[in-house]
């Protein structure tokens, strides 16, 4: 059974969907896929996992670094996990690029390459915002592109970590930030 439960957050509501596993969704209300895969029949209702979850939030924005993991239940193809995978590689703070994902898949693949467009879509329908950091994943040459969540949200995130963001541009208006 999916359990949901909404917690408020400094970016807004966000939703929480845990199952049996693990933390299956985290969605910023008014994001692109928000509550995409979703089951039709989920309750309301706190559960350990879901508590946990919201411990971390609390944490997070706090602006701390939190020190443990909720059980997360990602569902996405293989791909999509291995990308999934890398993300919560990152360090807090950090950020890398679509390209530098990309180039560890097809290594650890014994590939010669690796699409960073089909790395971003993997990225782009991330499941568990936030604690899955999407939001640490920046464009080539450090463009402010993709993120589900939009890119003011994903602005406050990285300002939130205190990330060092002196090379990092919004697309649309080519300056830095």
């Amino acid at each position: 059974m999916t359990c949901i439960q909404h917690y408020m957050s400094p970016i807004g509501d966000l939703l929480l969907a845990s199952d049996e596993l693990g933390l299956c969704g985290l969605w910023l209300d008014g994001e692109k896929y928000y509550a995409d895969n979703l089951p039709a029949d989920y309750i309301e209702a706190e559960t350990p996992i879901l508590t946990e979850t919201a411990r971390w939030l609390d944490i997070y924005f706090s602006g701390k670094e939190p020190d443990f993991t909720p059980p997360l239940h990602p569902v996405g193809s293989p791909f999509r996990r291995e990308v999934w995978k890398i993300l919560l590689q990152i360090p807090y703070g950090k950020t890398t690029t679509y390209g530098d994902i990309a180039k560890k898949i097809a290594a650890d693949r014994g590939l010669a390459k690796m699409s960073a467009q089909a790395v971003g879509g993997a990225v782009g329908h991330n499941e568990i915002s936030i604690i899955i950091p999407c939001h640490r994943v920046v464009g080539t040459g450090g463009s402010l592109t993709g993120y589900a969540g939009g890119i003011d949200k994903k602005i406050k995130l990285l300002e939130l970590e205190r990330a060092d963001m002196t090379n990092l541009f919004t697309p649309k208006s080519g300056t830095a930030l």
